[in-house]
Parts: structure tokens; C-alpha cells; sequence
């Protein structure tokens, strides 16, 4: 009783802007600022992802141009002096691979307190970049389309669920029926959550007649 999983590969956008060791700290805000993103990879080789610069490792330059950085923060007045992105860059890069989960994803954003992960393959090639606003993509789904995948998926499997339908209603999924074994609630309950798009899950059961 288990809906497949979306993963990153679903989401991602393939076609994603990085940049050399070399490239200069202009360069890096002007490419930022044109293709609207908060992060690039920096790549060497043929494309292997080895860092990243963002937004908070070029914020220093403009931090520190007047002040004198505290003791705390050496590492961050370290990168105020920086030029090109192989010193300007968080390294090693916080990546993903296609095959992870979108739930596993958001966990590494949230952790690591990032926007963006490169996407790479298992020898760390760039095959692209995944956003937190492509993590939300799922939420666009149609609310037919996860009812129709919620009766497939997880009220089409066990016979304890013979009973019950799903609507659904901007993202939240209402299971209605009859239901004999009560134990099968909160695993029902989660197998329907699980379903990408799913906002929130509702359980409106009645019990057989003549149940106690």
C-alpha cells in the first residue's frame, strides 16, 4: 500500500548555468542576477560539480567593505577579499543524485540551509539543479489526478480498503467508507499522504453494520 515516490529527476531543471574556478566575482553576480538564481555550481573538467557559490558566499565583499569583521567571522572576511569563484565558492558541494526522493531533498535543503542543490550523476558529473520552488511543483497537481492515483495506488490494493473512495479538494484528500479493521486507519492514512501533491488527509470512516 504505497504510492511511488516523486523523485528529483521528475522536477529538476535540466538545462542549469554554472561556471569555472575561474570565473570573476562580476561575472558571477552578473550571471546570477540574469538567470534569476541564488546559487551556481562550479564546475571543472568535463563537469564535475566541486562547489558552489551562492548568495551568502558573495554577500562579504559588500559586508565587510567598511567595517572590520569581528574574530567570528574571519572565515566570511576571508572571502570579502576574494576574486573568482574557486575561492569565492562552499566546497564540497551539497549535491543530489536524480533517484532521490523529493522528501529527501527538501531534508538536505532544510539542513544544510541552502535554495538550490546541483543534481549529479555517481561520478559527481552536473546533470542539473533542483530549486525549492521545484520541489513545490508537485502541489500543481490536479486534484483529479491525485484521485485517481490515491484509488490506484493505495485504495486498490487491500481488500480492507474495498469500501472506500477519495476526493480530493485543493490538495486535501478526504477517505470516505466503511472500514472493518480500524488498525488499517493510520496506515491508510499515511500510504495517502504519501502521494505527491497531497496537501493534507482526512479520514471520514464509518464501521460495518452490526459492528460493536
Amino acid at each position: 500500500m504505497t504510492a511511488s515516490p516523486y523523485t528529483v529527476s521528475d522536477v529538476m531543471t535540466h538545462t542549469a548555468v554554472a561556471i569555472g574556478r575561474d570565473a570573476p566575482y562580476k561575472e558571477i553576480v552578473a550571471l546570477m542576477d540574469e538567470w534569476k538564481v541564488s546559487a551556481v555550481p562550479v564546475l571543472e573538467g568535463e563537469g564535475r560539480v566541486v562547489g558552489v557559490v551562492s548568495e551568502a558566499d558573495l554577500l562579504p565583499k559588500e559586508e565587510f567593505r567598511l567595517d572590520e569583521p569581528r574574530p567570528d567571522e574571519a572565515g566570511e572576511a576571508a572571502k570579502a577579499g576574494a576574486l573568482r569563484a574557486g575561492e569565492l565558492m562552499s566546497a564540497p558541494a551539497v549535491t543530489v543524485h536524480p533517484d532521490t526522493t523529493l522528501a529527501a531533498a527538501a531534508r538536505i535543503m532544510a539542513t544544510r540551509k541552502v535554495k538550490r542543490l546541483p543534481v549529479v550523476d555517481g561520478i559527481g558529473m552536473l546533470e542539473g539543479v533542483v530549486s525549492r520552488s521545484d520541489l513545490l511543483k508537485v502541489f500543481l497537481r490536479a486534484d483529479a489526478e491525485i484521485e485517481e492515483e490515491i484509488r490506484r495506488s493505495v485504495l486498490g490494493e487491500p481488500a480492507a480498503a474495498a469500501h472506500l473512495d477519495v476526493a480530493v479538494r485543493e490538495g486535501v484528500a478526504t477517505v470516505r467508507g466503511v472500514l472493518a479493521d480500524r488498525s488499517m486507519v493510520p496506515l491508510i492514512a499515511r500510504a495517502v499522504r504519501a502521494v505527491e501533491g497531497v496537501v493534507d488527509v482526512r479520514m471520514d470512516l464509518g464501521a460495518p453494520a452490526g459492528a460493536p
